[in-house]
């Protein structure tokens, strides 16, 4: 063994501290979040005024913060994973970033079907996939499922976004977890054959083109029509030109998602992690995520604003989420083969 002198052997002690993950630090915990800064920090900043626990948040897109979870490994500062849809949900619990927790507050508030069975991850706030028409010239008595997308009959109408959205992939691992792939397929196919321009931009674009004439129909999720009814003049009014279909009121119902969130699989600050979810859960946390967001609350007895009240009562199908992860990687598959792009 190599000798040292006592100053050598002090300075690799001082390098070694401070290369070691440092100790958890009370009163704090670190989130990354693939939602908007906007979007959640009101909420995270109310939080750490009724708990005095401190709040670093880093955002960015789901993708970069899972792979960034990964590469940082047990010296990640990540104490909670926030991301949107339950595809990315899944694919950070596959990932091994998520370790379970058990919360009576959180297994009491959210319901089964919008969290993980075990504990990796919950539903914090729901969204709706639906059907969008142009008031002023569409008839929508002949649509009032997802399945009608796919009518010949129709013609070139709908405007969606791409395949590599994880919105449609769930929408689409939905339909395999209630008809199968070859029903799924067959569908796609038809939408495919029905849309009015090809797949581009987001949900806002979707609803910008139906009001500037592109397509009588879209595929939106709710809170961005909510948000543009609520924006600027210029989207306020290309969405009161939108009539709203809740599709499947009287089969499965209409497909939700959610935003959500679980305690990483490192987490130094384990229980001020948890602490979070459960604000976030909060009667007064799912208020401003309706009101605000727009987003409907995961809580029965949250109220829901204005906005969403107006669009009243639907029927969402009850399908436990956990299925959109297992069926993801068949409904990317399928999506492939039948063209959507």
């Amino acid at each position: 063994m190599r000798n040292f002198s006592p100053f050598m052997l002090l300075v690799l002690m001082a390098l070694s501290l401070a290369w070691a993950p440092g100790p958890a630090v009370a009163g704090e915990v670190n989130i990354y979040s693939a939602r908007q800064e906007a979007l959640i920090k009101p909420l995270l900043d109310r939080f750490s005024e009724q708990s005095g626990i401190k709040v670093n948040l880093v955002a960015g897109r789901p993708e970069a913060l899972l792979q960034r979870l990964q590469s940082e490994g047990r010296n990640s500062p990540a104490d909670l994973l926030l991301t949107v849809d339950a595809g990315n949900l899944n694919r950070a619990m596959e990932a091994g970033v998520f370790q379970p927790i058990s919360s009576p507050v959180l297994e009491a508030v959210v319901p089964a079907g919008l969290r993980d069975p075990e504990g990796h991850w919950f539903g914090l706030s729901k969204r709706a996939r639906v059907i969008l028409y142009a008031k002023d010239r569409f008839d929508p008595a002949g649509i009032s499922t997802y399945a009608d997308l796919a009518d010949p009959a129709l013609g070139k109408k709908i405007c969606i976004r791409s395949s590599n959205n994880v919105y449609n992939q769930s929408l689409v691992a939905s339909m395999i977890a209630h008809q199968g792939v070859e029903a799924t397929e067959a569908w796609v196919r038809g939408l495919m054959a029905n849309l009015a321009r090809p797949p581009q931009g987001g949900d806002r674009d979707q609803i910008s083109a139906l009001a500037a004439g592109q397509c009588d129909l879209a595929v939106v999720n709710t809170y961005y029509l909510g948000g543009m009814l609520n924006g600027s003049e210029a989207e306020r009014t290309a969405a009161a030109a939108a009539g709203l279909i809740w599709p499947d009121q009287k089969g499965h119902g209409t497909h939700i998602n959610v935003s959500g969130a679980g305690v990483t699989r490192y987490a130094r600050n384990r229980d001020n992690a948890v602490k979070l979810l459960e604000f976030l859960v909060s009667e007064e946390a799912q208020q401003w995520y309706a009101e605000v967001n727009y987003e409907f609350p995961v809580r029965a007895d949250a109220p829901v604003g204005e906005t969403l009240a107006a669009w009243g009562e639907f029927k969402a199908d009850e399908l436990n989420l956990a299925r959109l992860g297992e069926y993801n990687p068949a409904a990317v598959r399928l999506m492939d083969r039948a063209g959507w792009r």
